[in-house]
């Protein structure tokens, strides 16, 4: 693994609020003495005004820990009332937060509740799907009853919208509610493997793990949200999948934790029907792969090895109804693309074959023609390089080489 010459030591920062992992990544790329000093300015040891109304407003919220085993998990706590978002989070202050709801029937988090110790740490993700709001949150449980989890604050921070798409959340009756089941798996099956490829949104925990209570307060748990289009996860094998990393807020939280402990908790949410897939496994980042630059948008891969995991079917008392699309996602690629430019790429110095589709005239003198690929080659051309047109014109072989522009429709 990455973390091999890494150590809890060696790269921490007094003071800071990265730990050795995220420090090491920020220094590979160039940016550490940079987030550094942002750091300062946007992460707080409290919730600020508005992150604690906005973690009241909120129907649900995502948690990350990580179980005895030292499995992590991404877990969905939810409110149970009959109003599509009123308060089951509650703030005392800027450094408790407390909520009002019990796991989800068959989640791992139930048992780290039912085992509890005192100072369990844990992350928090508030996200609001319809505005693409979110903000993040690092803490620890201090107490826990039949009906409430009081966490105090570690380190808060909000977080940019990116990769967020816009859905609007339903709220289901409760006697339409379906019996919810619990079904235990340690590999994707054809139905899981679908679902995975058509998911556009998952959620992501990873942890720190903490050799004694004197360690640095900054090394815990953490969840965050992962989006892209449908077809960005690729399923390998029945037991591993690959997934693109795309340019973020350069904390590199999930990342620096993989680092150095190289684990992952993933959660899929089916807004349609309200399953939930919830699975934990082993992780490696992927620095150099090649697959890496035929992925639109991808600036490194990970990949992730199932252990055991979890379907969740009739789990959520919510459905959401997608809007659109984030604007980022849409610069970004799927497996299916980066397959079909790869292979472009690998015949890049070879004549491919294309058929004249339409030719309109433009002026008296002045005429274009379409062309149409076989197989759906993706061409890899850029305005100011040149193209080579090789075409049989009255039983002659003709010759032409063109300049490539841009197209009228071209964004600037």
């Amino acid at each position: 693994m990455q973390n091999k010459n890494i150590t809890k030591e060696h790269t921490i920062t007094s003071n800071s609020h990265f730990h050795a992992g995220e420090q090491e990544i920020q220094s590979r790329l160039g940016v550490r003495e940079k987030m550094e000093r942002f750091s300062k300015q946007v992460i707080a040891s409290f919730m600020p005004e508005q992150h604690r109304d906005f973690y009241q407003q909120l129907p649900f919220i995502m948690l990350g820990h990580a179980d005895k085993n030292d499995w992590p998990w991404a877990t969905m706590l939810c409110s149970t009332t009959e109003a599509d978002d009123a308060g089951f989070i509650t703030s005392e202050n800027n450094k408790k937060l407390t909520i009002n709801s019990k796991p989800i029937t068959g989640e791992p988090f139930s048992e780290l509740l039912h085992d509890y110790a005192r100072n369990t740490r844990i992350g928090l993700l508030g996200i609001e799907l319809s505005t693409r709001r979110r903000n993040r949150m690092a803490g620890h449980i201090t107490q826990v009853n039949n009906t409430a989890i009081e966490i105090e604050v570690d380190q808060a921070f909000g977080n940019c919208p990116q990769y967020i798409q816009t859905r609007e959340l339903i709220k289901i009756d409760k006697t339409l509610q379906k019996k919810s089941t619990v079904s235990r798996i340690s590999e994707f099956d054809a139905d899981t493997t679908r679902f995975i490829q058509n998911s556009d949104t998952f959620f992501v925990a990873s942890y720190v793990k903490l050799d004694n209570e004197d360690s640095n307060i900054n090394e815990g748990v953490d969840v965050s949200h992962r989006g892209g289009r449908p077809g960005f996860i690729r399923v390998d094998d029945n037991h591993t999948l690959t997934i693109p990393d795309y340019t973020g807020n350069f904390h590199f939280n999930t990342l620096g934790n993989f680092l150095l402990t190289p684990k992952a908790g993933l959660l899929f949410p089916d807004f349609e029907t309200g399953h939930l897939l919830t699975l934990t496994g082993i992780v490696e980042i992927l620095w150099d792969s090649d697959d890496t630059e035929f992925f639109e948008g991808a600036e490194r891969l990970w990949q992730f090895k199932i252990d055991h995991g979890f379907w969740l079917k009739n789990a959520l008392p919510f459905r959401w109804e997608l809007d659109k699309y984030s604007p980022n996602i849409l610069l970004t690629g799927t497996w299916e693309e980066a397959a079909e430019t790869q292979q472009a790429e690998s015949e890049r110095n070879q004549w491919r074959p294309y058929t004249v589709t339409k030719i309109t005239d433009e002026s008296s003198v002045i005429k274009s023609f379409y062309l149409s690929p076989e197989k759906n080659q993706r061409p890899l051309f850029t305005a100011g390089q040149f193209i080579t047109i090789k075409a049989v014109i009255n039983n002659k072989e003709v010759i032409r080489t063109y300049t490539v522009s841009s197209s009228p429709h071209d964004s600037d």
